[in-house]
């Protein structure tokens, strides 16, 4: 059986103020060849479908005709939930919508949804696990609340009666770790202080594959199952050297329990490359050598970038020059005697690095105060602006 794994499209994002609905278009109709090519038998989007809880009307209108085509192609479609999904936004509709193949798990619920397809080597069951938090968790007599993410999952996984025999793959939108390596994360991922929401990559050992998102870095954790699709645009600077992907997965046959395979089953995983509109870049130079044609014949200048200058001295109408040949400067600064000692400031004009809520938050308090953050202080705001800005 051969699934598509997909995740954090972040539909209707803004990069800097600038709408990536183009590049998500281009990504979205390849995803939608590449399930054509490969004959899947399922899509998986684990979770951060939109990018903000109100979705724009535009971001709708594009992810209904992403859906609308695997409808018409007969490739029925999994998704739940991201952070930054509103949950009961995307839930609406989704007991219409399973008629047409399409199966949507946005709000946690005390039984998780599980959907089984088979091929010639016999049943898959697909569970949909929506982002949740540990006080989303109602607990049973004699239950202990769980403490942790960790604990919090395995309680909701245990509660499952899982068929061994069976090939089993689960969506999942959370921060996973515990491998011999930190996942790698990116600026434009929600930063949580001192990991606290990581969930341990052992909950899943049940699982023959875990479908995972919220890290827009395409990896696995801890074993080659436990794996990020990533997203397939390229939504911060941090991202530029990333290699945009979704993943394609294989089951074949479940083996027995001796067999040398993770969980018993024969799994093929292979990356499928997304060709970006506009890649996205960081160049660094001299004005004049960055605007020089040997430099410019190097490489697109339509695309998204990062610049940093190395000039020494003052350049009039420096946006002008720069914008005559680089129509996307997304963010530029200097790096040169006057900012290294301090005596300039690095940000120019109205292209700003950006920050994240918190990080503007974070500078805020401890201007006021002259104190830093406590754990338990940034765990509240985190939570404060998930629900309100992030979903």
């Amino acid at each position: 059986m051969k699934l598509l794994h997909l995740a954090d499209l972040h539909i209707g994002k803004r990069v800097y103020e600038y709408s990536m609905l183009e590049e998500q278009k281009s990504a979205l109709l390849q995803a939608f060849q590449m399930a054509k090519e490969h004959q899947v038998d399922a899509v998986l989007i684990a979770g951060d479908v939109y990018d903000k809880n109100i979705p724009t009307i535009e971001g709708v209108k594009l992810f209904d005709t992403f859906l609308t085509a695997l409808k018409q192609k007969n490739i029925p479609t999994f998704i739940i939930s991201g952070n930054h999904d509103s949950a009961e936004r995307l839930s609406f509709g989704r007991h219409l919508f399973e008629n047409s193949q399409i199966y949507l798990s946005g709000t946690y619920e005390e039984e998780i949804f599980k959907k089984t397809l088979t091929d010639e080597f016999g049943d898959v069951d697909i569970y949909l696990l929506p982002f949740l938090k540990p006080q989303q968790i109602e607990v049973a007599e004699g239950e202990e609340k769980p403490k942790d993410y960790t604990e919090a999952i395995r309680l909701v996984l245990g509660r499952l009666n899982i068929n061994k025999n069976n090939r089993n793959v689960l969506l999942a939108h959370q921060f996973v770790g515990g491998g011999s390596e930190d996942p790698t994360r990116t600026d434009s991922e929600t930063q949580s202080v001192g990991g606290v929401d990581m969930v341990d990559y052992r909950v899943f050992d049940d699982f023959d594959y875990v479908a995972l998102g919220h890290l827009h870095g395409a990896q696995h954790v801890g074993r080659e199952e436990v794996r990020y699709a990533g997203s397939p645009v390229k939504y911060s600077f941090s991202e530029a050297r990333q290699e945009k992907s979704a993943t394609l997965i294989t089951l074949g046959k479940k083996q027995p329990e001796t067999a040398p395979k993770a969980n018993g089953t024969d799994i093929i995983i292979q990356k499928l490359t997304f060709t970006p509109v506009h890649d996205m870049r960081e160049i660094k130079g001299t004005l004049a050598q960055l605007t020089s044609p040997e430099i410019l014949a190097e490489s697109d200048c339509n695309d998204y970038l990062h610049i940093t200058l190395t000039d020494e001295e003052e350049i009039y109408d420096v946006f002008g020059k720069l914008r005559a040949v680089y129509p996307n400067v997304m963010a530029l600064d200097f790096d040169n005697k006057r900012t290294r000692a301090g005596g300039a400031e690095a940000l120019i004009g109205a292209v700003m690095k950006e920050k994240s809520t918190m990080e503007l938050f974070r500078e805020f308090f401890e201007k006021q105060t002259g104190n830093s953050l406590s754990p338990m202080q940034e765990q509240i705001m985190t939570d404060i602006i998930e629900k309100t800005t992030e979903g």
